[in-house]
């Protein structure tokens, strides 16, 4: 009974599920169809959106592309008619161009044939002259008994002594005219460069003075002479003391020697132990520091000129040109001036002014070493300058500031060599034994003799002028600068002179006549 009752409670379980399973399938059917529905006609509602939408921007966009085309179109229109009336205009401007060519070309066959027919009348002219020089000339040489070549030669040579003499007159008056010009300027540059320079001495002396006290005089002699005579075996040089007051000589031909002395005696006056041992300690220890003087001096001169980087050891060499001389004028107050007058005169030229100063300085610094060296002090001290790393401009400074060693290349090369004479020649500066200057005068005068055409020689100015009168019969005015010119080139190559000497060549002409 109870599985009758299960089987049944079965059955209507799976018909009421069948039934609830198909009522609600139907609904959700239902539903879903409407949603379905819903979606279709949403979709259709975008879907005629869209299409509006893109119809409307495809129209806009059709009419956007055909106005910038009908714009694009114009303008290209607008530019082809440019472009046309620009073609005619052309066309118009080369059909001109084309008649005018056409009208020159025409013109110009007619000249070329009316030149043709000049050119060959001239042709015919030519050869008739010519026919008429030939028969002139045969008569001519008939006349005058001389052939052409004859008479040519004789046309040249009476031109060539007419243009000689032109010339002549016409060059004196330019060189004349150059001169005035050029001794004007030079004076004026020379007068200012020598007032800057103002020299205390003129030329050095074998004696130094050395102010002392008077009751020091006996210690410096010492007992029985003691003192004096180990000061002068230690320094070789001769100590003078004399009744003059307040002061000592040194004597000594040897300026290194008598600057050693004077720092040496100097010391001792300042000690007061004056005995030989202590003489001795002192000249030994003023000779193991002169070099560091030497320096000192050198560094001074360099300041004093205005000249900086100059490598130690040229300023050794400086200092020791104060202890050289040449011709009695000191070495280092000479190589300042020439430092000096070269910068002022290149100042006033619109020169480097600071390497005339350097080449001032260095031009003679083979003095110092003179006698340690083989070769001229030009070439010992191009040499130094350029060991130490001075240039190509500075070394040809140095070599051509005497003449003869190498041609100068520059300006200032030039103005240094004018500033070295005119320190060794000013007044004062030089001096010369009697007999050497006696053999000097005598010798130019001989110089001067044995040209040509030479009838008398006078040397004045104490050398530094010669005077040569010729013989007006022998030597012709043209010819006179040329001779002056070969007498000072022979006085350089053969003499050794400080300056410079002048050669004047005087002719005078005398002519006499008679009143009856």
């Amino acid at each position: 009974m109870n599985l009758i009752i299960l089987f049944l409670v079965a059955i209507l379980s799976l018909v009421l599920g069948y039934l609830l399973r198909y009522l609600y399938g139907k609904k959700f059917l239902t539903s879903c169809e409407m949603q379905a529905k819903k979606i279709l006609e949403d979709a259709k509602k975008t879907a005629e959106e869209e299409i509006r939408k893109a119809k409307q921007d495809a129209k806009y966009i059709i009419e956007r592309e055909k106005a910038e085309f009908e714009r694009s179109t114009r303008e290209e229109r607008q530019e082809l008619l440019s472009w046309e009336k620009r073609l005619r205009h052309k066309e118009e401007s080369l059909d001109k161009k084309y008649e005018i060519l056409e009208r020159k070309e025409k013109e110009l066959y007619n000249k070329e044939n009316r030149l043709k027919h000049e050119i060959f009348k001239i042709e015919e002219e030519k050869k008739l002259l010519h026919q008429q020089q030939e028969k002139q000339r045969q008569l001519l040489e008939k006349i005058s008994g001389l052939t052409q070549e004859e008479a040519k030669k004789i046309l040249l040579q009476s031109l060539e002594e007419e243009v000689r003499n032109e010339f002549a007159l016409k060059l004196k008056k330019y060189e004349d005219e150059f001169k005035e010009t050029v001794d004007k300027r030079a004076k004026e540059i020379l007068a200012c460069a020598m007032q800057r320079v103002a020299s205390e001495v003129a030329i050095d002396n074998t004696t130094t003075i050395i102010p002392i006290p008077d009751e020091l005089k006996g210690r410096i002699i010492g007992r029985e002479g003691r003192n004096v005579r180990v000061f002068e075996q230690l320094t070789g040089v001769d100590v003078i003391v004399d009744d003059t007051p307040e002061c000592i000589v040194l004597s000594s031909f040897d300026p290194v020697r008598r600057e050693i002395a004077k720092i040496a005696m100097e010391k001792l006056v300042q000690d007061s132990r004056i005995q030989p041992a202590r003489i001795e300690e002192i000249v030994n220890k003023t000779k193991e520091e002169f070099e560091e003087h030497v320096k000192k001096i050198g560094e001074e001169a360099a300041m004093e000129v205005g000249v900086m980087g100059l490598h130690p050891e040229i300023l050794k060499l400086l200092g020791k040109l104060k202890f050289r001389t040449s011709f009695g004028q000191n070495q280092l107050q000479h190589t300042k001036e020439v430092a000096i007058i070269a910068a002022a005169i290149a100042g006033e030229l619109g020169a480097d002014i600071n390497f005339c100063k350097r080449a001032g300085l260095l031009h003679d610094i083979g003095k110092a070493v003179s006698h340690e060296a083989e070769g001229t002090h030009h070439q010992i001290s191009a040499d130094i300058a350029k060991r130490y790393g001075e240039s190509e401009k500075m070394i040809n400074a140095i070599l051509s500031h005497h003449e003869g060693i190498e041609e100068p290349k520059s300006v200032e090369a030039f103005i240094l060599a004018a500033a070295d004479a005119i320190s060794a020649s000013r007044p004062g500066a030089r001096q010369d034994t009697v007999e050497h200057y006696i053999r000097r005068i005598e010798k130019i005068e001989e110089i001067a003799k044995s040209f040509r055409g030479v009838e008398n020689v006078y040397a004045v100015y104490a050398g530094r002028e010669v005077r040569v009168m010729v013989k007006p019969n022998e030597v012709s005015d043209a010819q006179l600068k040329l001779l002056a010119y070969d007498i000072a080139k022979k006085i350089e190559k053969e003499l050794d002179y400080p300056g410079q000497i002048k050669v004047v060549v005087i002719r005078e002409v005398r002519v006499e006549d008679y009143a009856k």
